[in-house]
């Protein structure tokens, strides 16, 4: 293959291919939000209520265990092939979830979107990494980086007006004039040149990889609902999980063209790069997760008002990756992204010293500050790897960044959702006789007209510690992270040195 199959896109054609990425990222992005505010219409419509978070969970599933296949494929047959069939395969699932019959039809068409957007998760960010020199990169992150913030306001607003004013089923449709659209500019302004050579394919790696992650993603967004954490199945299925894990270690250390090969965990920076992604994809959900019932129940405000807070961390993050090429150019990619961490730190601090209760303004303010962390600490980390392999290698060491922050996120899901928990429940057990002593819907028992107000303040109190605990949480696995980038060798944006994977 070219060492560097980017040569012929000119700054004009570039353009057309950055609008077609983001359209790309906007296609994966938007699917992670949009359907959440039209499941009642879609609940009420096909049945299936007690299944239907299963309609987040597999598309989720999907894309993540998918990642890492993708970014070897891209490898092996180039960028341009493999990204048209994740967008294709997106669209198709698209089409067919507009088309469901029943809740089990959708999930199943759902996986099937979740697949495409595998794709785009392992490809949009790697053609960036080749078309773009280090100094430009930074930018482009931005842009990249702006469409999740546009997504997660945008999606559950459009989602509910097609669902409310249209038919929930234009949800899906309407990704289709999007990919097709983004088909057009990649096919027609992305040109990419390879050697022809017959790849060798880890198709026992990639089965391992598959079934190994699938059962831990099924384990960590199951557990705890589906099943109790110190259940027979939980302990069954994650004695498979670590029996596979095992199994598929050994196969890749065996294998050399493996999906995941050792280099990618035997590198210093790598590995330890890896890392802190998993730990920043954990910190991210706390504030995803509990914040907006914290806002609505502790504050009073409304649905709409507190998903406004939770976004608000969309306008420091595209702000700072954008000027993040700024400060790595001078100071290397390890400690701008240790800034962006100490940045986070100071966030989650912020939030333990706002006054109860806590004016909204300072949450928004304490929410900026957090995007702008995140984006100064995923930004060089990406940048700074990329830098560090050839065209051949790119693939791999793009898509396991952005599996570790999806996997980080998972994990995070589960272990923050545990510390609320633990901490709500501790607090139950001293509550008046009109809360229940089962509460599955917070924000609906505290809505209850029946419920006293001393009650509702014990609620609000007990809402609040529990955030603060979360939060305490956040602050230790954040220090995590900036242990891990401390690890990290230091390295200068101008040093061009790859490093040796093994590859001819």
């Amino acid at each position: 293959m070219s060492d560097n199959s980017s040569f012929e896109n000119k700054p004009q054609r570039r353009s057309f291919i950055l609008v077609a990425l983001m359209l790309t990222m906007m296609l994966a992005a938007m699917d992670s939000t949009i359907v959440s505010t039209a499941i009642p219409h879609i609940v009420s419509d096909l049945g299936g209520f007690t299944k239907f978070s299963w309609v987040f969970s597999i598309y989720l599933l999907a894309q993540t265990v998918t990642i890492p296949v993708y970014g070897k494929l891209t490898d092996l047959f180039g960028r341009k092939k493999v990204l048209i069939l994740g967008i294709n395969i997106f669209l198709i699932g698209s089409a067919a979830s507009a088309a469901s019959w029943n809740i089990g039809s959708l999930i199943f068409f759902r996986g099937m979107q979740g697949l495409g957007a595998g794709s785009i998760m392992a490809t949009v960010n790697t053609i960036a990494g080749d078309i773009y020199t280090v100094e430009e990169r930074a930018k482009i992150q931005g842009y990249l980086s702006s469409i999740w913030g546009i997504s997660a306001i945008v999606g559950p607003a459009l989602g509910g007006a097609l669902a409310e004013y249209v038919n929930w089923r234009w949800i899906f449709l309407i990704n289709l004039p999007i990919g097709a659209v983004s088909i057009y500019f990649i096919t027609s302004f992305f040109k990419e040149h390879i050697v022809p050579v017959k790849p060798v394919i880890d198709y026992k790696g990639s089965v391992l990889i598959l079934l190994t992650l699938a059962l831990l993603f099924i384990f960590l967004l199951e557990g705890g609902q589906a099943w109790s954490w110190f259940s027979y199945e939980s302990f069954g299925i994650l004695f498979i999980v670590l029996f596979l894990a095992v199994w598929t270690v050994n196969t890749e250390r065996k294998t050399s063209d493996a999906i995941m090969p050792a280099w990618l965990w035997k590198n210093k920076t790598l590995a330890f790069t890896n890392l802190a992604m998993a730990g920043m994809g954990i910190v991210m959900m706390g504030p995803e997760t509990f914040l907006p019932t914290f806002a609505q129940t502790s504050l009073g405000i409304g649905t709409i008002a507190s998903g406004f807070i939770l976004a608000s961390m969309s306008l420091g993050w595209p702000t700072s990756s954008a000027l993040s090429g700024k400060i790595y150019m001078r100071i290397g990619f390890r400690d701008t992204s240790i800034i962006g961490a100490v940045i986070v730190l100071l966030a989650f601090t912020g939030f333990l010293l706002i006054p109860r209760p806590q004016p909204v303004y300072l949450l928004v303010c304490d929410q900026v500050l957090l995007g702008a962390g995140f984006g100064l600490l995923s930004t060089p980390s990406l940048v700074g790897i990329q830098s560090m392999v050839s065209w051949q290698q790119r693939g791999v060491v793009t898509s396991a960044n952005m599996f570790s922050r999806n996997l980080g996120q998972s994990l995070g899901a589960a272990i923050i959702g545990a510390i609320f928990n633990n901490s709500f429940l501790q607090q139950m057990k001293n509550a008046p006789s009109d809360i229940p002593a089962v509460i599955k819907d917070i924000i609906g028992t505290f809505n209850s007209p029946d419920l006293a107000d001393t009650s509702k303040e014990f609620l609000r109190g007990a809402i609040n510690t529990s955030m603060h605990n979360v939060y305490w949480g956040l602050i230790l696995f954040t220090l995590i992270i900036i242990l891990c980038l401390y690890i990290v060798p230091q390295r200068s944006a101008k040093d061009n040195t790859l490093i040796d994977t093994g590859s001819k």
